[in-house]
């Protein structure tokens, strides 16, 4: 019961912050404002997101009611989706975008954890597979459908809409009762996963965060995100000036086809973490990224485009979740693993943002197709860096953490 919930619980949220992707310029768009300042206040809810990655990440693993957490970040997700959709006055939607971009983050964090108390230590990965499988499929039908309620009807509609998914969210949060996450000490040893009253001692922030694994961790994740954030939307420019009117059409299926292949082979990607092991899986993850920036720098046909597309299916089936697992064994011993977790939140955030910045000037200054081969560099980089320097760091246990006998019961 309480991993079907878990996994409505994902595709709920999912879809519920659905409502604050591309949805939001077309919302202000039509409320009269200009790209500028649409793309300015945009970026607070990006800033607010980044700047609250470490301390969301030590509130985290602070609070032991992680699933009070998780509803007070879809109440404030709520919230806000209800502001952009009635209020789109400049005021109200920067508050807005700032409410989501910490309230998202905190959501993330307390459903992690959740998801560390609930599963079995040897069966983390494939649970963490799940959970990016339900994320996916919630996106793409909470696109599919706020598209259409903000196509047939308003895009008021569409908001209050996205907001009510929050409903379906709690009800499946409410399911996961806290008697089954307390006893979490019968399935796995993590630290992360022991009530407060274990009163175990943990490591010191300055511990985490000079943990040499963990520092190798953040630079391949700035490396990955430095390669792969500005790759779909530079080829979504380039397919508009060569094939205009099938830009649209190419680009909604390049983003639907990830999500995909994603939701198809992410719980794969987690059983065969405990065999194959992290490293090997991750390179493979990277590996993609080098190759996606040689094809779109090769041509940049709409067949192309979904080919390179499907290669980023097979990235968004490991990433996600070996980089979370990666993070879950880093701390097994010593804990601070939200702490962890929102120090590689901030390595995503500035690897994405520079990734943009440098992205738009190389193309503006020497082209696109060099564009795609700087970012293809740094992928490169990123793989040689994963295979060079990150260290395995595969936690089986060899057998039950605690009184395994009562595993059965939850």
């Amino acid at each position: 019961m309480a991993y079907a919930s878990l996994s409505w619980l994902n595709l709920f949220v999912s879809d519920m912050q659905t409502g604050f992707g591309p949805f939001v310029p077309v919302r202000l768009a039509a409320a009269g404002w200009d790209p500028g300042m649409i793309g300015r206040v945009l970026s607070v809810g990006t800033v607010a997101a980044l700047l609250a990655q470490v301390p969301a990440g030590m509130i985290c693993d602070a609070i032991a009611a992680k699933r009070r957490l998780a509803a007070g970040g879809i109440l404030a997700i709520m919230l806000a989706l209800v502001l952009v959709g009635t209020r789109p006055s400049a005021p109200w939607v920067v508050a807005a975008e700032a409410i989501q971009g910490v309230a998202g983050v905190v959501l993330m964090l307390a459903i992690t954890s959740i998801t560390l108390g609930l599963a079995r230590e040897d069966k983390l990965g494939e649970r963490l597979g799940s959970n990016v499988r339900f994320a996916a499929i919630g996106g793409a039908l909470g696109a599919a459908v706020l598209g259409l309620v903000g196509d047939r009807v308003s895009h008021v509609a569409l908001f209050v809409s996205a907001a009510g998914l929050g409903v379906p969210a709690l009800a499946a949060l409410w399911f996961i009762r806290p008697a089954i996450i307390a006893r979490a000490p019968l399935r796995t040893g993590h630290r992360a996963a022991l009530p407060p009253t274990a009163a175990l001692p943990q490591r010191s922030v300055r511990q985490v965060v000079t943990d040499p694994r963990l520092l190798v961790v953040m630079l391949c994740v700035t490396l990955f995100h430095l390669a792969n954030a500005a790759m779909l939307p530079l080829a979504a420019g380039s397919l508009e000036r060569r094939d205009g009117g099938l830009a649209d059409l190419v680009v909604g299926a390049a983003i639907v086809i990830p999500q995909l292949l994603t939701a198809a082979g992410s719980p794969l990607v987690g059983r065969l973490a405990n065999t194959v092991g992290r490293r090997r899986l991750l390179i493979l993850a990277y590996a993609m990224l080098p190759l996606r920036a040689m094809l779109f720098a090769a041509s940049g046909s709409p067949w192309v485009t979904l080919v390179a597309q499907m290669l980023d299916g097979v990235t968004g089936a490991t990433y996600g979740v070996l980089i979370t697992l990666v993070v879950a064994d880093i701390t097994h011993e010593g804990g601070r693993f939200n702490l962890a977790l929102g120090l590689t939140g901030l390595a995503t955030g500035v690897g994405a943002t520079i990734s943009n910045v440098v992205a738009g000037s190389v193309a503006t200054h020497l082209g696109t197709p060099v564009a795609f081969l700087t970012l293809g560099a740094v992928g490169l980089t990123a793989t040689l860096t994963v295979a060079l320097a990150l260290p395995e760091t595969m936690h089986v246990p060899v057998g039950p953490p605690l009184q395994s006998s009562k595993l059965a019961a939850t």
